[in-house]
């Protein structure tokens, strides 16, 4: 008998879950809150509570998996640690596009001649003397490096030679463009390989603490983590290819979902702390997004389930909208610590603030926030950023740690390289004034929500006449927005609305008429055409409200809360390779390998080449990331045209796949 331990680190929260393999039930299950000080106490809390639940010895444990929304609430909410991109054979111009300007936010680029062309062959050479100055220069200021070249899937010298020079000189991780992805697009590349160079201190650490408390406890089984496809992959792995576990959350949510009602069609909605996460089940499977993973507005290269994710959740910042004479209400997408969590260790100096700012008549800017160190690296901060930051020795009022205005900017950028967090209402606080959550400090929150309640709208009136009221607006916005995260959804995923924006369609007049079922001259009606999964601790709290408004059956299962952690282990190894023939001319076919270019004189010889290679490598990387038994498929796209009737090939893609169930520590 095997038993399988998932567990699933969020942003507020850790969940642990035991599942007899034989049996596919759950044992035992047990949260904890996610300790961003260190991982490894939530850690262990709910790994321990769930052991103890299931009544099991931790030797018995045979497998362990991790699921995550650590990477996917950094890039959702701007953060990250800082990195530099060596940019080979590009200019500005590919710099401007798909995003990978804003994704730089102002960290360093290396720009360096070289690359190669469509054919893989030499442009330029690449200057090693002149990247060796520059990367020495800036080694104590990033964390890590992305290296980009010019057609580097088609020949990818360039960019390992950058690679093993950097790591030789400053020991730091290094991200290449061609490791993540097979496609062409090279800003696209660029823009995956600098996020993942910025996920990966986070994701080490994640990783590490799980394995610290593991051998603290005597499990002796592999650890594998969750992919964006809802595929296993090993600890090792991930250490270097972070970016993968983007939307790993809400994967293994999905898989979960399937796991534990059995749905064939159905929209599942997974409400976390910081995000909403809704993909659509369709004969039991869920889609992959074919142009890869859109996260917080970057489109990746990266493989994963077909996810609409939006910075909606249980602690998402609460914004009071002054424009406009009446005000209002709007939620994310950035994640606050809620004051009710802060007062729980930090009680005193919660409540004594709070106490002296509601004792005014008037509402401080920055009156009801604190600010909390979380510690990092500073490289590249300027003196007025690290002026802040030594000021926030410890959670703190907001207004304790800015002299001026002008310090308002620098805590922004320290909060946006994940040095500090902010504490102030969400709602989870709101709640908690409303007594649909005890699990925080209840009195912080009721104070918190009076004070903004106190705030002045356009027209000079107070925002609600008292906690109560402002509160049950929160939860009516947090419906709101989740009943628009669900029909852009399902508006996108409908064929019949093909070429139309879901986002569009989901707020039009018609919409939201149809939903409150509008009977005049004219008649009305929208609802959805498949029920919701709802998961998340908080969907029994809110998700009923949101199946009322869309007319549809709601779904709550019974361990819905720990979905992510039941999908973790619920999931199976697979790993891809892909790669291209191409004619330069006429009786010429080039298969690029890995190993470089080898030509050939027939497609078919060319073919059979890369095909091996391409099975060799995926059944090499599967073994790596855990998986025994293995089973491969392979895929030909073969690209012709007709020119006087006579076939000719312009240029094929491969891929090979190799999956597998994951490798336990007994059988």
């Amino acid at each position: 008998m095997a038993y399988f331990l998932g567990v699933d680190t969020g942003g507020t929260y850790t969940d642990a879950v035991i599942l007899d393999e034989a049996a596919n039930v759950v044992l035992g299950k047990a949260k904890a809150l996610t300790s961003r000080h260190d991982l490894a106490v939530g850690i262990g809390q709910a790994v321990d509570a769930a052991i103890a639940a299931a009544g099991i010895a931790a030797d018995q444990v045979a497998l362990v998996s991790l699921s995550t929304t650590l990477a996917t609430n950094a890039l959702v909410e701007g953060q990250g640690a800082r990195v530099a991109l060596v940019f080979i054979g590009f200019d500005d111009g590919d710099l401007a596009r798909g995003g990978l300007t804003e994704a730089l936010k102002g960290d360093p680029v290396l720009h360096l001649a070289g690359g190669h062309t469509h054919a893989g062959t030499e442009v330029a050479a690449l200057d090693l003397a002149a990247l060796e100055t520059e990367v020495r220069a800036l080694a104590d200021q990033v964390s890590g490096f992305a290296v980009a070249a010019r057609f580097a899937t088609r020949n990818p010298g360039h960019e390992l030679a950058a690679r093993d020079m950097i790591r030789r000189i400053t020991g730091r991780p290094v991200t290449c463009s061609h490791e993540l992805s097979a496609n062409l697009n090279g800003p696209k590349r660029a823009l995956t390989a600098v996020l993942n160079a910025r996920l990966i201190g986070m994701i080490d650490r994640l990783v590490a603490a799980c394995e610290r408390h593991l051998a603290q406890v005597g499990i002796d089984a592999p650890l594998m983590v969750v992919r964006g496809d809802g595929a296993l992959i090993s600890a090792a792995m991930v250490r270097e290819r972070p970016i993968e576990t983007i939307l790993s959350g809400p994967a293994a949510s999905i898989v979960g979902a399937r796991w534990l009602t059995g749905a064939s069609d159905a929209l599942v909605s997974d409400i976390g702390g910081t995000t909403t996460d809704v993909a659509l089940l369709r004969g039991g499977l869920p889609e992959i997004d074919p142009e890869g993973a859109r996260v917080g507005g970057f489109r990746t290269m990266v493989e994963a389930v077909a996810m609409r994710t939006t910075g909606l959740g249980g602690d998402s910042e609460v914004h009071l909208v002054t424009e406009g004479l009446t005000g209002g209400l709007r939620l994310g997408p950035r994640r606050l610590i809620p004051v009710s969590l802060l007062a729980v260790d930090h009680g005193p100096m919660v409540h004594a603030a709070l106490d002296r700012w509601l004792s005014s008549e008037t509402v401080g800017e920055t009156d009801g926030r604190f600010v909390i160190p979380m510690g990092g690296q500073r490289g590249g901060l300027n003196a007025r950023d690290i002026a802040v930051l030594d000021r926030i020795d410890r959670p703190m009022p907001m207004q304790a740690a800015l002299t001026s205005r002008l310090e308002a900017a620098a805590l922004e950028r320290l909060v946006a390289r994940g040095l500090v967090m902010v504490a102030g209402v969400t709602p989870s606080d709101a709640s908690h004034v409303l007594g649909r959550l005890e699990a925080w400090d209840g009195a912080a929150s009721e104070k918190a929500l009076r004070l903004m309640a106190k705030r002045r709208t356009g027209a000079g009136e107070r925002f609600a006449i008292g906690p109560q009221v402002l509160a049950q607006a929160v939860i009516d916005q947090l419906t709101q927005q989740t009943v628009d995260c669900l029909l852009e959804a399902a508006f996108g995923e409908d064929a019949g609305f093909a070429g139309e924006v879901p986002e569009a369609l989901a707020r039009h007049a018609l919409a939201k008429a149809g939903l409150a079922q509008h009977r005049g001259v004219v008649e009305v009606s929208l609802r959805l055409g498949v029920p919701v999964i709802g998961l998340g601790a908080s969907a029994p709290s809110y998700y009923g409200a949101v199946g009322d408004r869309l007319g549809c059956p709601m779904i709550l299962p019974e361990h819905a809360g720990v979905a992510n952690a039941i999908g973790a282990v619920a999931g199976q190894v697979s790993q891809r390779a892909a790669g291209t023939v191409s004619s330069p001319s006429e009786g010429r076919f080039v298969a690029h390998l890995a190993s470089g270019l080898q030509s050939f004189s027939s497609a078919d010889a060319a073919l059979q080449a890369l095909e091996d290679a391409l099975v060799a490598e995926a059944s090499d990387r599967a073994r790596a990331a855990g998986a025994v038994d293995l089973r491969l498929v392979v895929d030909r796209d073969i690209r012709q045209v007709e020119i006087e009737g006579r076939q000719m090939f312009i240029e094929a893609r491969v891929t090979a796949t190799a999956s597998g169930r994951p490798r336990v520590a007994r059988s």
